[in-house]
């Protein structure tokens, strides 16, 4: 299993959402509404798979927090 990774949901100065990567010095995306921003960091964690999606409030505090996997990993199954 990879490492995991972790993406945020965070405002920007200006006011608007942006969607970044941990440990990255640019956001991915910026989004006008945060439910766009956390789509867009779903969509991305689902993509590369083993990723938490945390999304932060006004605030800065963290309001949510889901794992999502790779949704083309197969089954695994005993036999």
């Amino acid at each position: 299993m990879s490492k995991k990774e972790y993406r945020h949901v965070i405002q920007t100065k200006d006011g608007k959402w942006a969607n970044k990567k941990e440990g990255s010095k640019r956001a991915s995306s910026v989004s006008n509404t945060q439910a766009e921003a956390k789509s867009k960091a779903i969509d991305q964690a689902k993509k590369h798979g083993n990723t938490e999606v945390r999304v932060h409030g006004r605030d800065g505090r963290i309001r949510e927090s889901n794992t999502y996997t790779r949704k083309n990993d197969p089954i695994k199954t005993k036999g």
